[in-house]
């Protein structure tokens, strides 16, 4: 099974902005994973902290 993590930031953004957000962003995920299954095919939109759509994340079965 491989887990596949897309996230894009805004790449304008200063470093240290980019980091605090996929930082929130990475928090905010990790905290809902909770509510799946963890099997392949299971995924979901991956949001910032403006509930702006930025990735998503699928688990597959290859």
């Amino acid at each position: 099974m491989k887990f596949v993590l897309e996230v894009t930031v805004d790449e304008n953004a200063p470093a240290q902005e980019r980091a605090a957000e996929l930082g929130r962003i990475l928090r905010y995920w990790g905290g809902n994973l909770h509510h799946y299954a963890l099997e392949p095919g299971d995924g979901s939109p991956v949001y910032d902290s403006q509930y702006k759509e930025v990735g998503v994340w699928r688990l597959a079965d290859d």
